[in-house]
C-alpha cells in the first residue's frame, strides 16, 4: 500500500476541549489521530479535578447549546446521550444582590413572572430584549460556523446581513441599558461578559447574545461534571482507533520550507504527520512551539502586545455537609461597576469582590460522599500582568475569599466544615497549566481581535497547521471552542480534497501523455 492509499495522519497538540473535539471529528471521518497532552489528564483547563472523595470541574461548570455537541457526535455516527446523562437547570442560577435574589429560567413565562416579582416594571423590557436578540442570533450565528481567513470573508452575504446587528460601536452594558431600568437587572444580563474575561462596560455590544443564548437554550449539567463530555470524546476517539498520549509533552512543531511536517516530542521522538492541529494556549504555543525565526507575524513582542482576558482565583472545597444554595449562584459586589473596573482597568484586587459559587452536589450525588458537598468558588481577578505578588499574598487572598463566602447566609461558618481544599491562583494557571498571563479566557474579544483579526483557523504562518480553542475564531467559551474544531476540521478536509483532485488531474495528464 503506497502512502496515498494510507489513512492521512493528523497529530493534535493538547487534549483540551478543542483538541478532543477535533480529534473525534477527524478519527470518526477516517484519519489516523494521535493527541499529545502534557498533563496527566485530559480536558486542559477544564479537566476533572479529584480531591480525596470529592470530584470537581477545574474550569467550565455548565454546558450551553448542547445541540452543537449533538451535531458533532452525529457527524461521527454516535449519540451524545449514549455517553453522557444531561440535566437541564431550572432556574438557570440564582443572582444575589445583597438580600435581593433573582432566579431566571429558560422558560420565558417563568422569567417574566420572576422579573415582575423582583424588578416590577421591567417585564415587557425583558420580552423586547428576547425578541430582538432572537433576530440578532439568527443573523450572527452563521458567522460563528465558518472561518474568517481572508478579508473578502467580510463581504459575503451572511456577514453583510449580520453587520447591523453586531452593535460594534456599543458595549454590552450600553445595549442592556436600552432595555432594563433597574441597574441590578442590567447586571444580571451583562455579567456573562465575564465568560470572555471582559468588562461589560468594555465588551463589544455583539456579545449581548451570550445572555440570550443562556436564557433561550438553557444551561445543562452533565452527570459527573462537564469533564464527562471530554471523556465521551476520548472514548469515541479510541473507538475509531485514535490514541491520546497523556503525560507526553511536545517540544516543537517540525517545519520545513514553511510547511509543518509533524512534531518533535520532549522525549526526543519525531512524529510525522499530514496535519498538525494546535490546541495549546495560543500565546504560549507561539512562544514555545516554533523554532526562532519561523514565525514572522506572531513574534514574542507581538504576543506580548496583544490583549488578554482577566483571570480568576479558585477555591475547590470538599465540605462535610449539604449546602442550601442553587447549582449556580452569583453574588454581586455592592458596587459591581467599581468591582469590574478594579479588576480590568486598574488591575487591583477588590475589597468588595463579586463571587461565583458552583454547588453541583445539590442535584448530582456522584461528586461528593453522601451528605456532603463539592463546592467550586471563582473570584474573577486581574491576570498576571497586574502588580500583585500572588505567592506573597496567597494566604491573604485565600482568606479574603473565605471571608466573602461566609458573608453568604447559607455559607456561614463554612471554614469549620472543609475536609478537602485546593486554592489556585492566576500565577498557577500560568505556571502549572501554561496559560499565558494566567488569562483564563484567552485572548480578549476586543474588536481588533475578532473574526479576521483573530488568529486564523487555518494558521496563516505555517502551512499544514490548524488552530482550535479559545485563541482562534470564533472565540472562547465551550460552544465556540467546539465550533472552532468543526471549522478547522472542515478546512483540513477541504484542503485534502483539493490535493486529491490535483493528484488525480496530474495522473490523468501523465496517462494522456503516455497514450499520445
Amino acid at each position: 500500500m503506497n502512502r496515498n492509499q494510507q489513512k492521512r495522519r493528523a497529530v493534535v497538540i493538547g487534549a483540551g476541549p478543542g483538541g478532543l473535539a477535533a480529534g473525534m471529528l477527524l478519527a470518526g471521518q477516517g484519519y489516523k489521530v494521535d493527541i499529545y497532552e502534557k498533563q496527566s489528564v485530559i480536558g486542559g483547563r477544564s479537566a476533572k479535578l479529584q480531591l480525596g472523595e470529592y470530584s470537581f470541574d477545574r474550569g467550565a461548570t455548565f454546558l450551553m447549546m448542547p445541540h452543537l455537541l449533538e451535531e458533532m457526535f452525529e457527524k461521527v455516527g454516535r449519540s451524545l446521550y449514549d455517553y453522557v446523562d444531561m440535566e437541564q437547570l431550572d432556574p438557570l442560577y440564582s443572582l444575589h444582590f445583597g438580600d435581593t435574589v433573582f432566579r431566571p429560567s429558560s422558560d420565558e413565562e417563568k422569567t417574566e413572572a420572576e422579573i415582575a416579582r423582583v424588578f416590577p416594571g421591567d417585564e415587557q423590557n425583558y420580552r423586547n430584549f428576547m425578541r430582538d436578540e432572537a433576530i440578532k442570533y439568527q443573523k450572527v450565528e452563521p458567522l460563528l460556523r465558518r472561518p474568517f481567513g481572508k478579508l473578502s470573508d467580510y463581504i459575503k452575504k451572511d456577514a453583510i446581513q449580520a453587520l447591523p446587528y453586531l452593535h460594534l460601536q456599543d458595549t454590552v452594558y450600553g445595549r442592556l441599558s436600552r432595555y432594563f431600568k433597574d441597574e441590578r437587572l442590567r447586571w444580571g444580563f451583562t455579567f456573562q461578559a465575564k465568560y470572555l474575561g471582559m468588562s461589560a462596560w468594555d465588551c463589544p455590544g455583539a456579545f449581548t447574545i451570550l445572555s440570550y443564548i443562556e436564557h433561550h437554550f438553557g444551561l445543562h449539567h452533565p452527570k459527573g461534571g462537564v469533564n464527562q463530555i471530554f471523556q465521551a470524546m476520548a472514548d469515541v476517539i479510541g473507538e475509531y482507533g485514535g490514541t491520546i498520549h497523556t503525560g507526553t509533552a511536545v517540544e516543537r512543531v517540525l517545519v520545513k520550507q514553511g510547511r509543518a511536517q509533524g512534531l518533535l516530542l520532549k522525549n526526543g521522538e519525531e512524529v510525522l504527520a499530514d496535519h498538525v492541529v494546535l490546541n495549546g494556549d495560543f500565546a504560549t504555543s507561539m512562544n514555545t512551539l516554533f523554532e526562532p525565526g519561523v514565525l514572522k507575524k506572531y513574534t514574542p513582542q507581538r504576543i506580548k502586545d496583544m490583549k488578554y482576558s482577566c483571570s480568576g482565583a479558585m477555591l475547590y472545597l470538599g465540605v462535610d455537609k449539604k449546602i442550601d444554595l442553587a447549582h449556580h449562584s452569583v453574588h454581586f459586589a455592592a458596587d459591581y461597576r467599581t468591582n469590574v473596573d478594579e479588576m480590568t482597568l486598574h488591575k487591583t484586587l477588590s475589597t468588595d469582590p463579586s463571587i461565583y459559587v458552583h454547588n453541583p452536589s445539590v442535584l448530582d450525588p456522584t461528586l461528593a460522599p453522601e451528605g456532603k458537598s463539592a463546592l467550586y468558588v471563582l473570584m474573577p481577578t486581574p491576570n498576571t500582568t497586574a502588580d500583585i505578588d500572588w505567592d506573597a499574598q496567597r494566604q491573604e487572598i485565600r482568606q479574603s475569599m473565605l471571608d466573602r463566602l461566609e458573608q453568604i447566609p447559607e455559607l456561614a461558618g463554612l471554614s469549620e466544615h472543609i475536609e478537602e481544599e485546593l486554592f489556585f491562583t492566576p500565577l498557577q494557571w500560568e505556571k502549572e497549566l501554561d496559560i499565558y498571563n494566567g488569562a483564563l479566557f484567552n485572548l480578549s474579544h476586543k474588536l481588533g481581535q475578532m473574526m479576521y483579526l483573530r488568529p486564523h483557523n487555518r494558521f496563516e504562518e505555517v502551512e499544514g497547521v490548524y488552530l482550535v480553542g479559545g485563541g482562534t475564531h470564533p472565540g472562547s467559551g465551550l460552544p465556540t471552542i467546539f465550533e472552532s474544531a468543526k471549522i478547522s476540521v472542515g478546512l483540513i478536509q477541504k484542503d485534502d480534497a483539493k490535493k486529491q483532485t490535483s493528484r488525480s488531474f496530474s495522473k490523468h495528464q501523465r496517462e494522456e501523455g503516455q497514450l499520445t
